[in-house]
């Protein structure tokens, strides 16, 4: 069973769209921004949102708000923004070409090294500029890179077989875009992410708006 968790989760998921309202903020040449500004823009309490804050280890000025180029600094140190992470992704199919593609991994330090896939006709092509390889020669060469994570996106019945492939390989973070239940050793870290649960959150408002009309 994987043991680590991570505290202030709820808190940790809001954190970068904190970060887009105060970079803007920065662009703007705003040396200040409050609590209740951010709180605004994302229909959250203010409260929620200092407490957020408080645990990037910041604090406000009363009546002025955070510095913005110390509170972008904070947060980013704290989500471990503020250094690169070499990453593999297994499975470059439709979801997992499109994440290689989204440069906002890139602005965060994630730099995708490589690719792996089954399909012949893949192998040897380039997806944004990362080569694709073949996953028979995934243990031979993530031995040779310095990657850090591997995104999975192969499909949910592959998806064991494949962690347990990377976790041999010296994989010690997966970021899991599949639907199975991953089990690894301890000292394996492992984030699942479910596009479902969002779907589910935006249609339950839809609903919930619907109802509100008259």
């Amino acid at each position: 069973m994987n043991k680590f968790k991570v505290s202030f989760a709820p808190s940790v998921r809001r954190l970068p769209s904190y970060l887009n309202i105060i970079m803007q903020s920065q662009r703007n040449g705003d040396a200040y921004i409050s609590g209740t500004v951010i709180a605004q823009e994302l229909n959250l309490e203010p409260i929620q949102v200092r407490k957020d804050l408080a645990i990037t280890g910041i604090v406000g000025k009363p009546k002025k708000g955070y510095p913005v180029d110390d509170l972008i600094a904070a947060i980013e140190r704290y989500l471990g923004w503020d250094r690169t992470r070499d990453a593999v992704l297994v499975g470059a199919g439709n979801l997992g070409s499109a994440l290689i593609g989204y440069q906002e991994f890139r602005l965060h330090g994630m730099r995708v090294l490589a690719a792996f896939d089954t399909d012949p006709s893949k192998i040897g092509m380039k997806v944004h500029g990362v080569p694709i390889h073949s996953m028979e020669e995934i243990e031979q060469r993530l031995s040779a890179l310095s990657a850090q994570i591997a995104i999975l996106t192969v499909p949910s019945p592959f998806a064991q077989a494949t962690a347990e492939t990377l976790v041999r390989s010296g994989i010690k973070s997966i970021w899991n875009f599949t639907n199975a239940k991953l089990k690894v050793p301890d000292g394996v870290v492992v984030q699942r992410e479910d596009p479902s649960s969002g779907y589910a959150m935006l249609t339950v408002q839809i609903q919930a708006r619907s109802r509100a009309e008259p």
